[in-house]
């Protein structure tokens, strides 16, 4: 599945005590709720768009690794936790009218048999400028078509 120019690619981060992709997996697609970072929302609403390609990375594991594919399969949309008094990601701040935060939601595409570890992207020639290893904690971040290629290339090695 080489990159097209004519698409975006994403990396995004779910810790697996909070979302593994197996858990996207059996759910087939999810709402991508809880991003609590402005820079992280405005990409999801500003520049994310259905059928882009989504790199799935488990961060807090052991390795941290991109584990699987997805894809962009809504257009950006309220994150309705942010609503919720009852859930963690509850912003008294924002209303229906004023949403803060915005989401999209995800479909499954498939697991790597062969997940790319953190160690690996830093090691591999052609991804010493991702932003995964330039910004690290960023959630939600652009990933070039190259970048998408050589992940891909190392999952099937």
């Amino acid at each position: 599945m080489p990159a097209s120019k004519d698409r975006r690619y994403w990396l995004m981060k779910s810790e697996t005590d909070v979302y593994p992709l197996a858990q996207l997996r059996k759910d087939g697609s999810a709402e991508w709720t809880g991003v609590r970072n402005y820079e992280a929302r405005n990409l999801m609403r500003d520049q994310m768009k259905v059928g882009a390609g989504v790199l799935f990375y488990h961060s807090n594991a052991g390795p941290s690794a991109v584990v699987g594919l997805a894809e962009v399969c809504s257009a950006p949309h309220p994150d309705p936790t942010q609503f919720d008094a009852k859930s963690e990601y509850f912003d008294p701040k924002s209303t229906k009218d004023e949403p803060r935060w915005i989401l999209v939601d995800i479909k499954f595409i498939e697991e790597f048999k062969r997940p790319v570890t953190l160690p690996d992207i830093k090691k591999t020639k052609g991804l010493e400028n991702m932003g995964l290893i330039k910004r690290g904690r960023l959630s939600v971040q652009p990933v070039t078509p190259a970048e998408w290629d050589i992940i891909v290339k190392l999952s099937r090695a």
